[in-house]
């Protein structure tokens, strides 16, 4: 009996409390999300098991956790060691659990610039070259960012809190990852689920918001085709705006570098394979791991907090803003142009790329089946994506220095 209580103690079940229930619940929520209603599977299925993970109770003697972390001593250059009880020399301290390995990507913001690589080396910047103006409207769409920011504030977060927290207005979950690691480290594993959820309810959230901003002529407006943009642009193109970029936010150099850096490799058409391995094999990895760290970062004690409540009350606000920041500014547009921009293209301008420019595809084919949106809608989803990148650097370089 000693040796079967013993061995109870040792299991999960003995430590399990309604709170590790409701996180493993999410967990699979998340999965049957993605499975059944086809909501970002790439995201939610890492996300959701790595939920699972992360919240079944573990031994308190076993490094397993990812937050297991503990660091080999280096004093001067050299790794410190100590002898055992046989008189050899050991390093002091092992690095923890596999698990802290992989999450190291996470916490430490390598994963988030690699993903940027691939998504660069994956985008097509033509649609947004053949008519510069819809860049307006990505650019448009970060006052989540800034409206959201102001709202965490007034909510007694403090700035660096704030900062992170209205990023995911962006709808850019590995900039929303890569600015909480250099401003809010305490709330990344909140702040990463809220901006990947987000962006998997993408078809859910922005469609109810932009018909109610917009009327059905509006919805029905129908836009002149993209001109054909020379590959002499396209090469050019990503070396100017990584310099402007980064001449406006310097600290925006790792995300908008590997950006551009993977957009070149696509489009130079001398490094095809550097491109394919980065759009395909790489991000597919990168991805994986990205996700599963994150969902297993969640622990319970960590994550059902007042503070997570409040800051996925405010991601849903940052969203919802960043939608109608677009749509709107689409609409003030159209009162000084001749050529009508249909304002659903501004729902767009949030960084969840392609799944917001399916969603105004589909609004717009709901009005009229052969109005064909989704090119036009791509100018500012990919604007969107640089600027949320922007807009984080320029938070980071505000906020470090508070």
């Amino acid at each position: 009996m000693d040796i079967l209580t013993g061995f109870l103690e040792t299991t999960a079940f003995a430590n399990m409390n309604f709170k590790y229930l409701i996180m493993i619940t999410i967990g699979i929520l998340f999965i049957g999300l993605a499975i059944k209603k086809h909501y970002e599977p790439l995201l939610l299925v890492p996300i959701g098991f790595g939920i699972i993970v992360g919240n079944i109770r573990l031994p308190s003697n076993m490094a397993l956790d990812v937050y297991d972390d503990q660091q080999i001593v280096v004093k001067d250059g050299v790794v410190q060691t100590e002898e055992n009880d046989q008189g050899v020399e050991v390093v002091q301290k092992t690095l923890g659990s596999v698990l802290s390995f992989i999450y190291f990507g996470v916490s430490q913001g390598i994963f988030p610039p690699l993903i940027f690589l691939g998504i660069g080396a994956m985008t097509d910047f033509s649609t947004m070259l053949s008519n510069p103006r819809l860049v307006l409207l990505g650019a448009a769409a970060q006052v989540g960012v800034f409206l959201t920011f102001i709202g965490a504030l007034a909510l007694g977060f403090s700035p660096q809190d704030a900062g992170s927290i209205g990023i995911i207005g962006g709808a850019d979950g590995p900039t929303a990852i890569f600015l909480s690691t250099q401003l809010a480290p305490h709330l990344l594993g909140a702040i990463a689920i809220s901006a990947y959820s987000y962006m998997a309810l993408v078809p859910v959230i922005q469609p109810p918001i932009m018909k109610l901003l917009t009327t059905r002529e509006e919805r029905l407006i129908r836009m002149a085709p993209p001109r054909e943009v020379s590959r002499r642009e396209r090469i050019i193109f990503p070396i100017v705006a990584f310099l402007i970029c980064t001449l406006i936010a310097p600290a925006s150099i790792v995300l908008t570098g590997m950006l551009f850096f993977g957009n070149l490799l696509k489009e130079s058409c001398v490094t095809d394979r550097l491109a394919e391995s980065a759009r395909t094999v790489m991000i597919d990895v990168i991805t994986i791991l990205l996700g599963f760290a994150v969902g297993a970062s969640t622990n319970q004690t960590r994550f059902l907090t007042a503070q997570s409540l409040q800051i996925f009350f405010l991601g849903a606000l940052a969203f919802g803003i960043a939608t109608a920041g677009g749509v709107l500014f689409a609409k003030g547009m159209n009162l000084f142009l001749k050529e009508k921009i249909n304002p659903l293209v501004g729902a767009a301008g949030v960084s969840a790329v392609p799944d917001s420019a399916r969603v105004v595809q589909m609004v717009g084919q709901e009005e009229d089946p052969q109005n064909y949106l989704l090119m036009h809608a791509m100018a500012p989803n990919v604007a969107g994506v640089i600027g949320s990148a922007v807009a984080a650097g320029v938070l980071w370089s505000v906020l470090s220095q508070s």
